[in-house]
C-alpha cells in the first residue's frame, strides 16, 4: 500500500507508524543501557578480551542509529505537518526541541550521570546534545535543495578523515586559540582538554562534525520510508550492503577512513605494554574510530542498522512488541535510564559492600577517575542489571506511549517527550 506525500496510504487512510523503526529504536535503547550500566561497573570501554571488546562495540550501533532514525523522523514529521508547505512548522518545530534538548543535558541528564552539583567543574556535551543542536542546524537545512543537502552531508561524512594523518597536531595548535573552543564544538571533541563556558567545564564528547551530516542523510532517506514494502526492502538492502562492502574493502586493505590501522599487528612491547597481548586481529578490524566518528566507524555500524530496517518488518512475538514499546518513547526512556542506572549502581554498591561507593557520586561517565581496586564488576553481574533495569523500564514507558497516543492532538508538548 502506497504511501501519498500527505501520510495517507492509497485508500486516503492515514499512515501508520513503521513498526520496524520502531522495533529498531527499542533494540538501540536496550543497547544503550548495556552500555551506560558499564559505565558504573567500572567495566572498560573495549579490551582485548572478546567478551569486554563486543560489550562495548556492540552498543557502538546506538549512536549511529539514534542520530540517522532521528533525522528519518524530521522527514516523516515534517510530512504529517504539510511536506513542502509546512516546513515553516517543522522548523520551528526542530528549533524548540533542539534548544529543549541541549538544556536537559546541561541540567537533568548532567545530575543523572553524576548525583552530585559540581556543575562550576564539570559539564557535559554528549548525545543528547549534540542531537539538540543538530536539530537545531536542522532547522535550516531543511530548506537547502536536497541533491546540494546530499553532498554537503556526504562531505562531512566521508571527507572529515582527511584530516587524520595530522589530526593531533592540529587538536593541540587549536585548543588554546581563540576560537579553539568552537573547533571542539565542531570537530575534536574531547581530544582535547574541556572548553570554559559560562562559568563551568564543558567536556565534549560528541562533536557535531560529522554527526550533522548523518542525521541529513537520514533526512534524505526518509523518502524511501514512504515507499511500498518490496521497494523500501530491495532500498534498504541495496544502500546497507553497499555500506557494509564499502566498510570491508576500505578496512581490509587500510586504504582510507580510520586513524587507526588494523594491520600489521604492532609489536606488543610497543603499544601494549611489555606484560600485555596485543589485541587480535578480528578485533582490530573492528576497532574503529568513534570520537570523532570515522567514516570507517559509520560504515561499521549504519550499514547493518540499514539491513535490518526491512528485517524487521516482519518481527513478530512478544520480544518485538516489547522492543516497539521502548522504540516508541526513546527520549522517555533515555532520560528515564540513566537515573535508573545510577540508582541500580548504589544498590549493587550497598549489597557488594555495605555502603555506597564515594566513586558512584563522581562526575561520570567522563570526568570521573579509575575505578577504585577491587570495585568492577563481572561482566555477568554487567548483563544481569542491564535486564532488570530495562524491564523495569517498561511499565513506565507503555504508559507514556499510550498516552502519546491518546492525546497526541490535544496536548501537543507531548511531541518533545
Amino acid at each position: 500500500m502506497a504511501a501519498r506525500p500527505d501520510g495517507s496510504t492509497s485508500t486516503g487512510e492515514p499512515r501508520r507508524r513503521i513498526a520496524s523503526l520502531d522495533i529498531l529504536r527499542g533494540v538501540v535503547m536496550v543497547l544503550m543501557a548495556l552500555d551506560h550500566v558499564r559505565v558504573f561497573s567500572g567495566i572498560p570501554a573495549g579490551g582485548r578480551t572478546p567478551g569486554v571488546f563486543f560489550t562495548r562495540w556492540i552498543t557502538h550501533f546506538c549512536a549511529p542509529a539514534f542520530v540517522f532514525l532521528a533525522g528519518v523522523g524530521i522527514f516523516l514529521y515534517g510530512e504529517k505537518v504539510g511536506g513542502r508547505a509546512g516546513r515553516g512548522a517543522l522548523s520551528r518545530f526542530l528549533l524548540v526541541r533542539g534548544a529543549w534538548l541541549v538544556l536537559l543535558e546541561l541540567t537533568v541528564i548532567r545530575f543523572s550521570w553524576t548525583f552530585n552539583f559540581d556543575y562550576a567543574h564539570y559539564a557535559l556535551a554528549g548525545v543528547i546534545w549534540m542531537i539538540g543542536w543538530c536539530m537545531i542546524l536542522m532547522a535550516g537545512l531543511i530548506y537547502v535543495p536536497p541533491p546540494l543537502l546530499g553532498t554537503l552531508a556526504l562531505v562531512m561524512v566521508a571527507g572529515h578523515d582527511l584530516l587524520d594523518a595530522r589530526f593531533w597536531d592540529i587538536a593541540d595548535r587549536l585548543k588554546d586559540q581563540p576560537l579553539g573552543g568552537l573547533w571542539k564544538l565542531l570537530y575534536f571533541g574531547f581530544a582535547g582538554d574541556p572548553i570554559a563556558v559560562a562559568g563551568t567545564r564543558l567536556t565534549v564528547l560528541y562533536s557535531l562534525v560529522p554527526w550533522i551530516g548523518v542525521m541529513a542523510l537520514g533526512y534524505l532517506f526518509g523518502p524511501v520510508m514512504t515507499m511500498d514494502a518490496a521497494r523500501r526492502r530491495r532500498w534498504c538492502l541495496a544502500l546497507g550492503g553497499a555500506a557494509i562492502a564499502l566498510f570491508v574493502v576500505l578496512r581490509g586493505f587500510d586504504l582510507y577512513g580510520d586513524p587507526n590501522p588494523w594491520r600489521p599487528s604492532p609489536p606488543a612491547t610497543a603499544q601494549n605494554g611489555p606484560h600485555r597481548p596485543a589485541m587480535p586481529p578480528a578485533l582490530r578490524f573492528l576497532n574503529t574510530n568513534k570520537y570523532p566518528a570515522s567514516l570507517l566507524f559509520l560504515l561499521m555500524t549504519l550499514g547493518p542498522t540499514l539491513v535490518a530496517i526491512p528485517l524487521l518488518e516482519s518481527a513478530r512475538g512478544p520480544l518485538a512488541r516489547v522492543l516497539e514499546v521502548y522504540g516508541r518513547v526513546p527520549f522517555f526512556y533515555y532520560v528515564l535510564h540513566i537515573p535508573l542506572i545510577h540508582l541500580a549502581a548504589i544498590a549493587v554498591s550497598l549489597a557488594r559492600e555495605g555502603r555506597v561507593d564515594p566513586w558512584l557520586m563522581a562526575n561520570h561517565p567522563m570526568g570521573n577517575p579509575p575505578p577504585p581496586a577491587g570495585y568492577t564488576w563481572s561482566l555477568p553481574l554487567l548483563y544481569a542489571v542491564t535486564f532488570a533495569v530495562v524491564a523495569i523500564l517498561y511499565i513506565p514507558c507503555r504508559w507514556m506511549g499510550e498516552l502519546k497516543r491518546r492525546r497526541a492532538k490535544t496536548s501537543p508538548w507531548l511531541r518533545y517527550l
